[in-house]
């Protein structure tokens, strides 16, 4: 049974279901062509998902594509509590903002327990869960980065039970959503957050993969001096190249104002790093888990800590010295604000759309393994962006296709 903060909060998460809809033209046009067919009749579909205004209307396709869904959070803070009072007027979902680990999990087992035939996830917890409990799954797709690293390891490890679509790992989502989607609501959520100025501050950008590009760009597009901490050789040399200043976490730590993980690591920002910032530096994570700060000992060590603003925890060290931790270490974004636009998660969720569609057709023929998106479904959802943006393009000519295919010039 549907468990969510305050189901009376349905009007608002409406309006904000109607808004993200109005610019999010791919799936609309997806959820339109699919409600006639409905490929996904007779298919329950579990998902654990941040529940933000843009997942409500990737939840609103599968149903009109004849699905039967169910749904829990992604994470303990980020869920928009309007938002999820929305979706309970159409299916079943259990997510409030400020869960207890319990409860979290005590959700994720909800969505497992209404039987589902496939799975989408955020993060990979609900896969991991299905795993654990050796629930009877088809198929599933993981929407983000670490989700596909838990999956590949246990697809190397000979334990994947079933195959899964990395949505991440597709063109028209990390591109897009990680660099800009990312790159935009990490300083929507800091802003929110700290009410501070952006320009002339020391901006520290620990990892410089598609989510650390893009918040290292819109840092410096909001006049932050900025440094970033990396520890792959050729992503150092390419934000070198970039323009920016690079550097190991020990340099940096002194130098900072502000720091912002974005590895999907765990402890990219040591506590050794933390006692060595200036007074007042900022730590924000932009990865899904709240493990690239080392908060537990931070918080742990803490001579006291006190919450200043909602989503900002003043924690003093032993040595007397204040630094401010971002809504508990855990997505800045999400838990401190919107999420990604919703221009931006159109691309992500169509490709989540059209893969679930996939996986039911096809999954008796798929291996248990982590696929990429076909290159077919990036085309359409791409070609569908562009039309939805007023964007129009050609196509290669008979003769040019036949040149890319030959050797002879």
């Amino acid at each position: 049974m549907t468990k969510v903060a305050d189901p009376k909060l349905c009007g608002d998460g409406e309006r904000n279901f109607l808004w993200a809809k109005a610019h999010m033209g791919v799936l609309s046009a997806l959820a339109e062509k699919y409600a006639k067919s409905k490929p996904l009749e007779g298919v329950r579909i579990g998902a654990a998902l941040h529940i933000t205004k843009e997942t409500s209307v990737l939840i609103d396709a599968l149903l009109d594509a004849g699905a039967d869904v169910r749904i829990a959070g992604a994470n303990p803070l980020s869920t928009k509590d309007d938002v999820a009072a929305y979706i309970s007027t159409r299916t079943e979902v259990w997510a409030w903002k400020g869960q207890s680990p319990k409860e979290y999990d005590w959700c994720i087992e909800r969505v497992l327990r209404s039987r589902p035939d496939q799975l989408i996830d955020d993060g990979g917890d609900l896969h991991v869960a299905a795993h654990l409990s050796r629930a009877r799954i088809v198929g599933g797709s993981e929407e983000t980065t670490t989700g596909v690293v838990r999956l590949k390891a246990l697809e190397a490890q000979g334990k994947l039970a079933y195959p899964v679509i990395a949505v991440n790992d597709a063109r028209t989502k990390y591109m897009f959503d990680n660099r800009y989607g990312t790159g935009q609501s990490t300083f929507d959520g800091i802003m929110r957050a700290t009410a501070l100025l952006l320009a002339g501050t020391k901006t520290v950008v620990v990892g410089y993969g598609w989510v650390g590009k893009g918040v290292a760009m819109r840092a410096r597009g909001m006049g932050a001096r900025v440094i970033v901490v990396e520890v792959d050789p050729i992503r150092a040399l390419e934000a070198h190249l970039d323009g920016f200043d690079v550097s190991s976490i020990d340099a940096a730590a002194s130098q900072g104002q502000l720091f912002i993980t974005t590895t999907g690591q765990k402890n990219v920002i040591p506590y050794d790093a933390i006692v060595k910032m200036k007074e007042g530096a900022i730590l924000a994570n932009a990865g899904h888990f709240d493990v690239e700060i080392e908060v537990k000992t931070l918080l742990s060590r803490a001579k006291a800590i006190k919450e200043v603003r909602p989503n900002v925890d003043e924690v003093t060290l032993p040595s007397g010295k204040k630094v401010y931790l971002i809504a508990k270490g855990r997505i800045a974004n999400i838990v401190a604000g919107e999420g990604h636009p919703p221009e931006v998660m159109q691309m992500s969720f169509a490709n989540q759309l059209l893969a679930a569609i996939r996986i039911h057709a096809q999954h008796a023929k798929m291996q248990k393994k982590v696929y990429g998106v076909p290159p077919e479904i990036e085309e359409e959802v791409a070609r569908a962006a562009l039309k939805s943006m007023g964007v129009s393009i050609g196509f290669p000519t008979r003769e040019q296709r036949e040149y890319a295919k030959s050797w002879k010039l």
